[in-house]
């Protein structure tokens, strides 16, 4: 499946309008939490057969449209199977499943929505959203419109975006590169591999600071404590904050992209540290941001954005993405095998049993390649999207 991202041209009230869906979908979404909890023995099925109940009690509930209401239950099933199967594999932290408070998407299947054309699209549930222009590269026209699985609509901080779930098939055939390469990612660089080469890390974050923070001051001063609702002042700044932030999230998420693939086009085989089972996680990006020294540094260096765009052109392209421990790869020598422990602070790594000396970087994504080239059976863990098993993810502003 592909997803195809489109920006849309909305009017105030039809804005009105999809905040009201969205605010719906939640609530549908909460209340089949809570059936679950409060409840003993319930199924997917279950979840389901409570939208129906829902639509009945709450006559808001029901503008929605029906499969949209299933599609919220679905989320909230999404969250609940998801802790069940942390509590058997002993992942830890297991996740509970928690109540939506801010939701930004409402999502439609097959129905609720028509095309009109290859750049407008009209919604035909009670909301009575209506007709919206599309804006994107993107041509509809090229797909079936039976091939369309799910229409999502999604605020953002500059707007409202369409996003369609295409059930097609677009993996390419690429020549064979005969070339293997092993990636450590890390702070100084972003990525050395095992061949030398480094990335350094573009830090976005860090060269839009200054202007955050400014946004961030004007926003607070705008703000009255214990005023609702706030002045029209306060939001348009609040805003601003937001879209600066959106940005630097947009900047990031492009140069990993860039980065993976170019990594995939060059290479057949891909080893990088990642998930190398199912009991530990192990690169906790979560757990290593909670260091106060490095938190800022490790969210600027997107790590986790990188693998998941690794994954899906590995997995478009035909190219084998293997994820290894991270266990004492710096530590152990790349040449000899032998454990030399050293602190983080040192950069290169000297080797007392053999004399071979080299970049710790270098040794330890020599190292990771060496187990990418052991390792049978694990080939990633594609996590691009939230529509169901994805296979392939692009998006278009």
């Amino acid at each position: 499946m592909i997803v195809l991202e489109f920006k849309a041209r909305v009017k105030p009230d039809q804005a009105t309008t999809i905040d009201d869906a969205i605010r719906t979908s939640q609530f549908v979404r909460n209340k089949a939490l809570r059936y679950w909890m409060d409840s003993q023995d319930v199924g997917k099925y279950d979840l389901s057969k409570l939208c129906k109940a829902l639509a009945e009690e709450f006559p808001f509930a029901k503008k929605l449209n029906s499969m949209s209401r299933q599609a919220a239950a679905e989320r909230a099933w999404s969250s609940i199977s998801r802790f069940y199967e942390h509590g058997k594999k002993g992942i830890k932290p297991v996740g509970f499943p928690k109540f939506k408070k801010h939701s930004r998407s409402v999502e439609y299947k097959t129905s609720g929505w028509k095309l009109l054309g290859p750049k407008r699209i009209k919604f035909t549930d009670g909301f009575g959203i209506g007709e919206l222009r599309l804006i994107g590269t993107y041509d509809l026209a090229r797909y079936d419109e039976s091939l369309i699985k799910r229409v999502r609509l999604v605020r953002r901080a500059d707007g409202y975006y369409v996003q369609f779930c295409i059930q097609v098939n677009v993996q390419v055939q690429s020549e064979p590169s005969q070339k293997a390469v092993g990636l450590d990612l890390g702070l100084r660089y972003f990525i050395t591999a095992s061949d030398g080469t480094v990335v350094e890390t573009p830090q976005f974050y860090r060269q839009a600071e200054k202007r955050l923070n400014r946004a961030n001051r004007q926003k607070s001063r705008k703000y009255r404590k214990g005023i609702k609702p706030q002045s029209r002042n306060y939001h348009k700044a609040r805003n601003r904050y937001a879209r600066r932030h959106l940005r630097v999230s947009r900047q990031r998420n492009e140069w990993a992209k860039s980065i993976a693939y170019c990594v995939i086009q060059s290479n057949d085989l891909v080893a990088y540290v990642g998930e190398a089972c199912t009991k530990c996680i192990d690169l906790n990006v979560k757990g290593l941001v909670r260091n106060r020294h490095l938190a800022k540094s490790i969210s600027d260096a997107g790590w986790s954005t990188f693998r998941c765009w690794l994954e899906y052109f590995g997995r478009k392209y035909g190219k084998v993405t293997v994820a290894v421990p991270p266990h004492y790869t710096s530590q152990d020598c790349s040449n000899c095998g032998e454990r030399v422990n050293k602190a983080l602070s040192v950069r290169t790594h000297r080797c007392p049993h053999c004399g071979d000396e080299a970049d710790r970087d270098v040794n330890a994504a020599i190292n990771i390649l060496r187990l990418g080239l052991t390792t049978v059976g694990h080939t990633g863990s594609y996590t691009l999207g939230e529509i169901g098993p994805l296979a392939e993810l692009e998006q278009s502003c």
